[in-house]
């Protein structure tokens, strides 16, 4: 992975840090600020060793990190992140990271709730439903990762809504953020559904590699998926876009994919979390700043997971439907939420403000002298 060097790129903030750290003697040398910087070996572990922009050194500590991440572009910064030599190795040096993919939101919600995952890249909807099966105890949202890259592609002859009536559209799952999308936006067209399939437009929940191959076969006619899927539907089976949710949101913004806690191992670790949270901001940037190289690298671990790449030509289309943030973009969380209810597919979640945990997010973004994000 390719450094990138950028006013708030943690890694070398922390570097930094640690050579203020080293090259300070007993008596302490002046920090940018003018106080006394504290001698390396007075420095406790797991504190932070303050850079001249608020970046956090490295945690040497011995720490257990069971991470879960989707190998899928939309989850890119993680990839990033969690890459062999990437930002988190970098900010947690001597962590145990047991990195776990996942296919599916529930999946992983489940896996946290048996206690065998800490931490995880996560789409909306699946977080909405955790916190409101555990009376918001069990997560914590904390930091955003992608916004965009969800179509409706359909086969060419489909000009409008009103010539959906009557055809089948699939969806990666029932009750996920594509499929609360897709059945909240035909239902503003007039257009009825059920669980079962029925409706005026029969919503087919399938996995997203399946929908390629039922489109291919012409027993489905369409399918509101995420990226790189869109794409692929559009490149190899003669699909076309007819609404790009970018449109249905204000300024083109909606979560896709952000950082859910474990609410326990926040609260037992911040500062491993801390770390987490630099490493997920730095990758973020890297993302932004190089596309290439980070594409290159999330090819790679989509490779290790799936034991296949995806095409270049392919990558670097579905790469450009995407917009990477750290901001949670918690608005567009809270209307699925109520479109979800509205569907008859989530019960009342409870208060979705206490979802977000944006603290330790915040101090980082401030510390930069970047604006804070919001929650609800």
């Amino acid at each position: 992975m390719r450094p990138v060097t950028r006013g708030r790129s943690l890694a070398t903030l922390a570097f930094a840090a640690a050579i203020v750290a080293a090259c300070t003697s007993g008596g302490g040398a002046a920090s940018p600020t003018g106080a006394a910087a504290t001698p390396a070996a007075a420095t406790p572990a797991g504190s932070d060793a303050a850079s001249p922009e608020g970046g956090v050194a490295p945690l040497t500590d011995a720490v257990t990190v069971r991470f879960g991440v989707f190998p899928n572009i939309t989850h890119a910064p993680g990839l990033v992140a969690l890459a062999d030599g990437g930002p988190l190795e970098t900010l947690l040096p001597n962590a145990d990271v047991q990195i776990t993919p996942f296919n599916s939101g529930t999946s992983a919600v489940e896996a946290m709730f048996a206690d065998a995952l800490d931490i995880t890249y996560i789409g909306p909807n699946p977080a909405i439903n955790a916190f409101a099966k555990s009376n918001g105890e069990a997560v914590r949202v904390i930091s955003g990762s992608t916004s965009g890259g969800a179509f409706l592609v359909v086969k060419p002859e489909i000009a409008s809504a009103a010539d959906l009536r009557g055809k089948k559209i699939a969806s990666p799952s029932l009750g996920n953020t594509q499929d609360v999308a897709l059945r909240s936006w035909l239902k503003e067209q007039g257009l009825s559904t059920d669980t079962a399939g029925g409706g005026d437009v029969s919503v087919v929940p399938q996995e997203n590699a399946q929908t390629l191959e039922t489109f291919q076969a012409g027993t489905i006619d369409g399918a509101w998926v995420p990226e790189p899927w869109a794409t692929r539907l559009i490149q190899e089976a003669g699909a076309k876009v007819l609404v790009d949710e970018r449109d249905l949101w204000p300024e083109g913004k909606y979560v896709t994919t952000h950082l859910m806690v474990a609410k326990k191992f926040l609260d037992a670790n911040p500062e491993v979390v801390k770390r987490i949270l630099a490493a997920n901001i730095e990758a973020v940037d890297e993302v932004n700043a190089d596309p290439a190289a980070a594409q290159a690298t999330v090819n790679t671990e989509i490779e290790k997971f799936t034991t296949k790449k995806l095409g270049t030509d392919l990558l670097a289309a579905a790469w450009k439907n995407l917009v990477f943030t750290v901001d949670p973009i918690a608005s567009s969380l809270g209307k699925s939420a109520t479109d979800a209810q509205a569907l008859g597919l989530l019960k009342d979640p409870g208060d979705l403000s206490k979802l977000y945990d944006l603290t330790l997010l915040n101090e980082l973004l401030q510390a930069s002298d970047e604006q804070p994000v919001k929650g609800l």
